[in-house]
C-alpha cells in the first residue's frame, strides 16, 4: 500500500533504527538523540546552541531540551558566550569526556552490525542518498 511513500518508509526505517541504537546507549542513560547530540558537543565544543541545532538538523527549542537533560546528567555545562552575548557556549564535562571513547564505540558496533547485514557498499549508498534527499528538501 505504501510502497512509494517516502514518509511511511523513512519513519519506518527510523523506528528500526532508534531501536539499534536505543540499545547501543542504554548502558550510559542515554536516548540516542542525546548520545549523538552529545558525540558532536564532544566533538566540536565550544559551540553555541543555534551552532548545535544546525548541525544537528534541529530547531532551537528542541536543542534546548535536549541540552537541558544532558545538564541534568551533569554530561554539559553553559558559559557565557563572548562570540554571542545573546547565547550560551555548550561545553562537555569531564564525565561526559570520560565516556567519549565507549560512546563512540557503541555507536560504531551498531553502525558494523548494519554494514554486515546490508553490505558496506548498500549500507554507505543509503547514508549519501538519504543525506542528499534531507539536504534537497532544506
Amino acid at each position: 500500500m505504501f510502497e512509494q511513500c517516502l514518509y511511511f518508509n523513512t519513519t519506518s526505517l527510523a523506528r528500526q533504527l532508534e531501536r539499534e541504537w536505543t540499545g547501543a546507549f542504554k548502558p550510559f542513560g542515554l536516548t540516542p538523540s542525546q548520545a549523538f547530540m552529545l558525540r558532536v558537543v564532544l566533538d566540536k565544543a565550544p559551540l553555541l546552541q543555534s551552532e548545535l541545532a544546525k548541525e544537528m538538523n534541529i530547531s532551537r527549542p528542541t536543542a534546548t531540551r535536549a541540552l537541558d537533560g544532558l545538564e541534568r546528567l551533569t554530561l554539559i555545562k553553559r558559559q557565557a558566550s563572548e562570540k554571542d552575548g545573546r547565547e550560551q557556549e555548550i561545553h562537555p564535562t569531564k564525565k561526559a569526556m570520560e565516556m567519549k571513547d565507549a560512546i563512540n564505540s557503541a555507536s560504531v558496533a551498531v553502525a558494523k552490525r548494519l554494514k554486515k547485514s546490508l553490505g558496506t557498499s548498500h549500507f554507505e549508498e543509503a547514508v549519501d542518498q538519504i543525506r542528499g534527499i534531507s539536504s534537497a528538501l532544506k
